[in-house]
């Protein structure tokens, strides 16, 4: 009986030892139901009570990348079931939950936790539009209910991404949904500023992950501006797949009516990208109308390309008085083109479409209308098929064409064919000059003419009688040797490395001649391959380069000044010259982009371009234009861009036309744009800009815009001015609150250029 006792003794010593020893902390492994293995440790007593791990005192539960961790902790091992109450912490990746009470599944990963502080890390991918925080996703709840890896409910959630102890905003929900990597979901939610609540969302989501797309309405718009009155909208952003999604709005507009957009952007394969754009106004003042854009790329199999850029606009009115942006307002031309492209072996084929429509005046309206389509095209490059420097090209299409103005309307479908053979022989003169000469016979043919305008009658008339254009071309093209010189200065601090400078001149000479084209004015101008006339002249100028090499870096060009001229031994270009007004020959477009001959010509402006880009924080360029017949400069643009500072950059714009009417209008403009910062630049950002019509001494347009980025939200104010004449002048004042890692509550979306 007494060996008895002290061997049930012994056992229960064995047993109850581990009760007792409180000195340090004690693990055991208890097995999971889904075969791992939960460690569970803790720094005061445990004990079983049949499937029950009881323990307390910084009590800790390891499941996989799982932790659990409170001051009194109750677990099943054959369940799985954890109940923790007092300091509880529970951490997985970038998950962190602090609370008062749980009962949780560490084999499932489902569980309920009650008078919650949480953390979320989300991580979002480089925005430049979108403030970012790398603070984490902050809530506070009555209770959290956790299913799976990726699934929370938040009961009675306080949520923000700022300093928990001092947060500038809130949302409050009685009801949450966060799916991890995916969205946040808010039912009966408010957005509150320094706690006091501005907006009530019956539901509102966000994103909770890198890149997340969510169907739903976008947060409205509400704003204020002398044409358009009060401006009130919302939009709906459907997005049933990844590859696709498309967004349609509606805002009203108190003093106009209302105006309509919507997008469609899709990804159907890898290598094809689709986009639809449309915004329309209908207006009560009958400036209304509406423009959309149409546009494709696509690489299709066997080297085939194809590209879309369809683009319409119903009136020059009606972008003048609702086009958002200055730059956009003064655009009036509309051009589409769509294309099927395959180069192989040195060929080309290519069928296109092709429309351009410039608006030219606006009350009436008036526009030029220029398409051609179809086109199909077939043209090599310089190809030699001997071993003798002798290459042959040649560039041959076929369409339909069509024009419409205020002074003639041909028929939908004048057909235009060419041919155009050309041979190209490379000779050199030693290793100081080679000159490359180049033969060519074009023929092309019209169905439809023009019977040009007598004294009675200027105005040309449209014929159906078919014409053909023949002609011969002859380019000679001089290579002159390019003089240089290096300078190798000593640096005066040996350990930079050490610089080389270059200086170079390049002259270079060009002779044209064109013969044959005895019938230009019967020519309709439909392109500017219409505009090809007979000539005889010679193009002369000379380009000067500094460059800079700073140790083994490629050599970059510091300033360059070319001068360009042509001198015309054919002063009226066979008779395609008409005296007293404006002139425009495909000679003319390699020079000056501006119309210059308005009666015969000797010789064509003097044309300067002068450069300085040393990169970084300065560059600037010169372009002047002088005439030797009007004896004076007639064209001068200058544009500078500064950046004396990292964040502080300047840019200014001056545009001046003083040549004949006859030619264009009288014009000088001047475009300043000036700020500090950056739309997501932490702290305080500024940008602020005019656009000044000096000839008619007008303020066209103008622009402030000042903001202040923190660490989890920012507010911007923007006042925009667009002064456009009789049509419009509009004054806008708008206003956002930047949310990080969300986006903007206002009326001023994001930062929009001013040119």
């Amino acid at each position: 009986m007494l060996a008895f006792l002290f061997r049930l003794a012994a056992l229960c010593f064995l047993f109850c030892a581990p009760i007792i020893r409180v000195g340090r902390a004690q693990q055991v492994r208890p097995p999971a139901i889904k075969g791992g293995v939960a460690e569970l440790s803790s720094a005061g007593p445990q004990r079983r009570e049949g499937n029950l791990f009881i323990a307390d005192d910084n009590v800790d539960i390891r499941y996989g990348e799982q932790r659990l961790r409170a001051d009194h902790m109750e677990y099943n091992d054959q369940t799985s079931e954890a109940f923790a109450r007092g300091h509880v912490h529970y951490d997985f990746q970038n998950e962190h939950l602090e609370a008062d009470e749980a009962h949780f599944n560490v084999s499932t990963s489902r569980g309920t936790f009650r008078n919650v502080r949480g953390t979320i890390k989300i991580e979002r991918r480089p925005n430049p539009s979108l403030l970012l925080t790398d603070n984490p996703l902050y809530f506070e709840a009555r209770q959290v209910e956790r299913f799976g890896h990726d699934f929370y409910i938040i009961h009675q959630a306080w949520i923000t991404v700022c300093d928990p102890r001092h947060p500038k905003w809130q949302f409050y929900a009685p009801r949450a949904r966060v799916r991890l990597d995916k969205s946040m979901a808010l039912v009966n939610a408010n957005f509150r500023l320094f706690r006091v609540p501005l907006i009530w969302m019956p539901y509102a989501t966000a994103p909770a992950g890198p890149k997340i797309r969510q169907s739903g309405f976008l947060v409205p718009v509400a704003g204020n501006s002398t044409s358009k009155g009060f401006v009130f909208g919302d939009e709906f952003y459907w997005a049933p797949t990844t590859w696709m999604d498309t967004t349609v709005g509606a805002e009203f507009l108190s003093r106009r009516g209302s105006a309509e957009r919507g997008q469609f952007r899709a990804k159907p394969w890898e290598n094809t990208t689709l986009k639809y754009n449309y915004f329309g106004v209908i207006d009560r003042q009958k400036q209304g109308g509406h423009e959309q854009q149409f546009a494709v790329q696509s690489l299709l199999r066997d080297n085939w390309r194809f590209v879309a850029d369809v683009n319409e606009l119903s009136s020059l009115t009606f972008r003048l008085a609702f086009a958002d942006t200055f730059g956009d307002a003064i655009n009036s031309e509309v051009r589409s083109s769509i294309f099927l492209t395959n180069n192989f072996r040195g060929f080309s084929v290519n069928l296109a479409y092709l429309n351009d429509r410039s608006f030219i005046t606006t009350n009436p309206q008036t526009s030029i209308s220029l398409r051609n389509a179809p086109q199909a095209r077939f043209s090599s490059v310089e190809q030699s098929p001997w071993r003798a420097p002798v290459y042959f090209a040649f560039d041959a299409f076929a369409g339909a064409l069509h024009r419409d103005d205020v002074l003639i309307d041909t028929p939908s479908a004048v057909a235009r064919t060419e041919l155009a053979p050309r041979v190209t022989v490379p000779v050199h003169f030693g290793p100081w000059l080679s000159a490359t000469t180049t033969a060519a016979f074009r023929t092309t043919y019209y169905g439809d003419s023009l019977v040009p305008g007598t004294a009675a009658t200027p105005t040309p008339v449209l014929s159906n009688q078919s014409i053909t254009r023949n002609d011969g071309e002859f380019t000679l093209d001089l290579r002159l040797p390019t003089l240089q010189r290096y300078f190798e200065p000593a640096p005066a601090d040996k350990s930079k490395s050490r610089k080389r400078y270059k200086h170079t001149i390049e002259p270079s000479i060009t002779y044209r001649y064109v013969t044959g084209i005895d019938n230009f004015p019967q020519l309709i101008r439909f392109d500017a391959g219409s505009t090809l006339s007979n000539t005889d002249e010679v193009q002369y100028g000379i380009t000067q380069r500094f460059w800079m090499k700073s140790g083994d870096d490629q050599p970059q060009e510091l300033v360059s000044w070319s001068l360009l001229q042509k001198h015309y031994f054919d002063p009226t270009f066979g008779g395609a010259i008409v005296a007293g007004q404006r002139n425009v020959l495909e000679t003319f477009e390699s020079v000056s982009p501006f119309a210059f001959a308005f009666g015969p010509r000797n010789s064509s402006p003097i044309v300067s371009d002068f450069k300085i880009t040393p990169a970084g924080r300065f560059d600037t360029e010169q372009l002047l234009e002088y005439d030797p017949q009007l004896r004076k400069i007639t064209a001068i643009g200058t544009l500078m861009k500064l950046k004396p500072y990292r964040e502080f950059f300047v840019t200014v714009a001056h545009f001046r036309l003083q040549a004949d009417t006859i030619l264009q209008p009288l014009a000088n403009q001047v475009r300043v744009l000036l700020g500090y910062g950056g739309e997501t630049r932490r702290g305080f950002n500024v940008t602020t800009g005019i656009s000044y019509d000096i000839t008619n001494s007008a303020l066209q347009n103008q622009l402030a815009q000042i903001s202040y980025n923190g660490k989890c939200c920012g507010i911007a104010l923007e006042y925009r001015r667009i002064a456009l004449g009789q049509v419009r002048t509009d004054n806008q004042l708008r206003v956002a609150f930047i949310i990080a890692n969300i986006g903007t509550f206002g009326n001023l979306r994001h930062q929009e250029k001013i040119f």
